[in-house]
């Protein structure tokens, strides 16, 4: 199964370091989506969309990659870090690829070492995050993703 990882991980490399774990079980190319081109997205099996969460949205060049991407039958997937780490940050996403004609298969979420605005003042929280707990569980993630 031919994989695109599209992420976004731009304070911590918290997100990347869940994709990187991801591509690693599924053999995936991993790409920013300045680096994607949409016109290439048919040639994949599998596409998954990551990024950090920014009050709470995923990054907007992952949103402004999907609004240009053509309607295509294709797997997804969905996966964030977060001060929170809550699923919830993900149904705007998930909306998006549908209406693009995307079936989200599955999502992964894990706490992320988080220093935007005031958290800032206190060398913010989760700082050690994502642990090798949290990469594990993307691990198994990506096992799950594979048997789909």
């Amino acid at each position: 199964m031919k994989t695109l990882i599209l992420c976004e991980s731009v304070h911590h490399n918290n997100t990347a370091k869940v994709a990187a774990e991801i591509a690693s079980v599924i053999g995936a190319e991993v790409l920013k989506p300045s680096e994607a081109d949409v016109r290439t997205l048919e040639g994949y099996d599998l596409i998954g969309f990551g990024s950090g969460i920014f009050m709470g949205k995923m990054h907007k060049n992952l949103v402004v990659f999907v609004e240009k991407m053509p309607a295509l039958n294709k797997k997804a997937f969905v996966f964030s870090t977060s001060g929170s780490g809550e699923y919830k940050y993900h149904d705007a996403m998930k909306k998006m690829l549908a209406d693009k004609g995307l079936r989200v298969t599955g999502e992964f979420v894990c706490k992320g070492w988080d220093t935007v605005g005031p958290l800032k003042l206190v060398g913010g929280i989760n700082k050690d995050r994502p642990n090798e707990g949290d990469l594990k569980s993307a691990r198994e993630f990506a096992e799950k993703l594979k048997a789909n």
